[in-house]
């Protein structure tokens, strides 16, 4: 680590403070310790992010499920991926609860992350066909799992280490750095690579697992003072009387719906790919999609991440809008001139424009979600709001699945409808962030 000095200096550049520190919402003796945790927080999430990448499901885990011979288990991969780590976060936030310091929670979670790729890199290694996909698949539910405790605690260590109005900028700036890292990891992994071979994902994942390692070694360097602590109960009981708040807490059930509907700007994304698939048999169509994907989070997020701190609420509404535009767009073309549409260029173009609307509902979202409550509530708002957005998941997955036997472009449309919807839901939440 740098000196104390030169990190209060280049925090202060980022945060453009000038005299006095902002510290907004967090503990008076966590201010001087403000610097240092921001970075430390930044330097895993970007590592975090660089892994997601090598362990994408729409690409790599994608082409190791055909490269090993398990294609038909590709269809599990996303919904266990997203899912698996959202549905029981009631239950492990009730056990992050009762530790006034939760840092290793995260820390431990990215132990359990890199165990578990080094488990779906065994299976790529040493099996193959079916029981190679069933390791895979069954590392990446333990993955998933480990990533809820990630989740969980990520949100509450942050609220109690960052100020508010400071909280987006550390999100865009780890999306825009890892984005642009991603960039330049998928020119050099994948470009004019054809066919790779076991052994180059075997690399892959192993590389992936070390980025995890890093992570949580830095992230258990964070100073963490001691907060709200609450609960001794059984866990599970306690994850049920957890869910009343959708009941009681009118603000927090309106993101919650909010958040639901504007699960398209991710839905969406796997369709523009489909059709592009249709439209041209072009080999190097999913590495363009790649770049668009990791160029439009490097541009896009530290704009969103300023925009957050200003007012979270508006990033999600702006981002939705977007994203409902271009989905909405997209379908009517497609109905209107047919699926192939002329230029090879046009699906990548709007998956690019998507991806950035998706980036600021994400990042919207989860300043929002961190603003809204303080203690123990934002650790019960988190692990609520997820548990119910992951069986939201699969449910919408299965909706859409059913709808794509008609046609993807029935699916674009729907979503870009439900996208409008949560649209006009997030106008009608309460600002959250003080400025």
């Amino acid at each position: 680590m740098p000196k104390r000095d030169a990190i209060d200096q280049l925090y202060s550049l980022i945060a453009n403070e000038e005299d006095a520190r902002v510290c907004k919402d967090i503990p008076e003796e966590a201010c001087q310790e403000v610097p240092r945790n921001f970075f430390l927080i930044l330097a895993s999430n970007v590592l975090t992010k660089l892994g997601d990448l090598l362990i994408s499901p729409k690409t790599v885990l994608a082409w190791v499920m055909s490269a090993v011979g398990a294609p038909a288990l590709v269809a599990w991969l996303v919904p266990i991926r997203e899912s698996g780590s959202m549905v029981p976060q009631m239950v492990i936030a009730a056990w992050v609860r009762r530790r006034a310091v939760r840092k290793w929670f995260w820390t431990l979670g990215s132990f359990g992350q890199a165990a578990s790729v080094v488990g779906m890199a065994a299976s790529v290694w040493f099996l193959e066909g079916y029981a190679a996909g069933g390791g895979i698949i069954a590392s990446l539910i333990a993955f998933s799992l480990a990533r809820g405790f990630c989740s969980v605690s990520m949100k509450d260590v942050q609220g109690k280490c960052i100020p508010k109005t400071r909280r987006g900028r550390l999100s865009g700036l780890a999306s825009t750095i890892g984005g642009t890292a991603t960039v330049i990891l998928t020119v050099l992994l994948f470009w004019d690579r054809g066919d790779p071979a076991i052994a180059f994902y075997t690399v892959l994942l192993l590389l992936a697992a070390a980025l995890w390692v890093i992570a949580g070694l830095l992230f258990s360097g964070v100073k963490e003072y001691e907060g709200e602590t609450g609960g001794g109960g059984n866990a599970i009981n306690e994850a049920l009387s957890s869910l009343s708040l959708l009941r009681d807490d009118v603000p927090f059930r309106d993101f919650v719906i909010t958040r639901a509907l504007l699960l398209s700007s991710a839905l969406a994304a796997p369709y523009f790919v489909v059709l592009a698939q249709k439209a041209s048999d072009i080999g190097w169509m999913l590495g363009v999609f790649l770049l668009a994907s990791s160029l439009a989070s490097s541009l896009s997020a530290s704009f969103w991440g300023w925009a957050a701190d200003t007012s979270s609420r508006k990033v999600m509404i702006r981002g939705g809008a977007m994203a409902s535009g271009i989905c909405l767009g997209v379908g009517v073309t497609a109905v209107v001139f047919g699926t192939g549409i002329g230029s090879v260029w046009f699906y990548p173009i709007a998956f690019f424009v998507l991806s950035i609307a998706h980036a600021g509902v994400r990042l919207g979202r989860k300043t929002y979600l961190v603003d809204m409550a303080g203690g123990n509530k934002r650790t019960d708002y988190t692990a609520v709001s997820n548990t119910v957005i992951g069986f939201l998941l699969l449910a919408t997955g299965g909706l859409t699945a059913v709808i794509s036997l008609i046609s993807e472009v029935a699916v674009v449309l729907v979503l870009g409808l439900m996208g409008l919807a949560g649209t006009l839901s997030a106008m009608r939440l309460k600002e959250v962030t003080d400025t």
